[in-house]
């Protein structure tokens, strides 16, 4: 039985997991610091990093307690390499090699976007690749073929604001708080989505995505509208300001997958918790015969056991890390 620790600081989640044989969960503990941002209206890399170093100890012990395992019971030591921010990145990558050197296992760097691919695979067995890959988070939408032995072909990804970014900017528009994609979620029950027709950057080629023009549509109807908005008008704009976020991510989504001849589509990453983007993608998969992977609520957002679980998928294949391994804040899919 291969078990392996994982350790996720990216951004601002501080998070350790331990999984065996790629699959089974024993733990996952996950400490963030969003608190300490919601007054700035996103992620202070400075004040993420130093909660990183605070509350890192404290989060291995809980994830060792949970899987009732100690260190030395782990084969491996995995934690990400990139893409995130660069002060976060470096105190995950150093606590996981002085973890590696203490008890005399290799080191596993993993690549944070395919990390969030692999948790949908976590949770369906019968996945098999090739597969699209949408990644969809709060500094990252891109769209991939996920082909065998974890090898990556990338199609498109944003040319300026990520969704998730797109969904925070929003949410503080409209006086919503941080973070803004569960909030915009949640009240975009109360509105209409289709209250007002805002723009969809849908170019008939090419798999890039583009939400910067959508959130400048929001901040100019906003702008003329007498103030201060009433919640139903705020409802309103949420559900038609994320409704096409979800068309845009759909049309090029389903696109991909009609050029490439995949049927199988796995999404991943903090927004691909969004109830409205899993509900369309799925009726739209059941329409056109595609099986369509989520990943469960709590491996959409980063998480540790994403990374244990790739990093069996590398350490199988004989890929590890030597300890000399530098984070890399711009890494993008570099394949296992």
């Amino acid at each position: 039985m291969v078990r392996i620790l994982g350790i996720e600081t990216s951004c601002d989640e501080t998070a350790i997991g331990i999984v065996e044989e790629g699959r089974t969960i024993r733990s996952n503990v996950v400490a963030s610091s969003q608190q300490f941002h919601q007054a700035y209206g996103g992620v202070v890399p400075e004040i993420a990093a130093r909660v990183h170093v605070e509350v890192i100890w404290q989060v291995l012990e809980d994830a060792l307690q949970q899987a009732q395992c100690r260190l030395a019971d782990v084969d491996a030591i995995a934690a990400t390499q990139g893409p995130g921010l660069p002060g976060a990145l470096v105190i995950g990558l150093a606590f996981a090699k002085g973890l590696a050197l203490s008890v005399d296992r290799p080191l596993i760097g993993i690549d944070h976007l395919a990390a969030h691919l692999y948790a949908g695979a976590m949770s369906d067995p019968d996945l098999a690749e090739p597969f699209v890959g949408l990644v969809v988070s709060g500094g990252h939408t891109l769209l991939c073929v996920v082909h065998p032995d974890q090898r990556f072909e990338p199609l498109g990804e944003t040319k300026d604001d990520a969704a998730g970014e797109a969904f925070d900017k929003v949410a503080k528009l409209l006086g919503l708080g941080y973070p803004g994609g569960p909030v915009i979620d949640r009240l975009s029950e109360e509105g209409n989505p289709a209250a007002i027709a805002f723009p969809r950057h849908t170019a008939k080629d090419g798999y890039d995505f583009s939400f910067s023009g959508l959130k400048t549509a929001v901040y100019q109807h906003v702008r003329k509208q007498p103030q201060p908005l009433e919640r139903p008008q705020i409802a309103d704009i949420a559900a038609s300001f994320q409704e096409a976020v979800v068309e845009m991510l759909l049309a090029k989504t389903l696109r991909a997958c009609q050029r490439t001849g995949c049927k199988q589509l796995v999404i991943g990453g903090g927004v691909a918790a969004n109830r409205r983007l899993r509900q369309r993608l799925t009726e739209a998969g059941a329409e056109r015969k595609i099986r369509v992977v989520c990943p469960p609520i709590e491996l959409c957002a980063d998480n540790g056991a994403m990374v244990a679980g790739l990093a069996y998928e590398q350490l199988r294949r004989g890929r590890v890390s030597p300890l000399s391994l530098s984070p890399d804040a711009n890494l993008c899919l570099s394949g296992v």
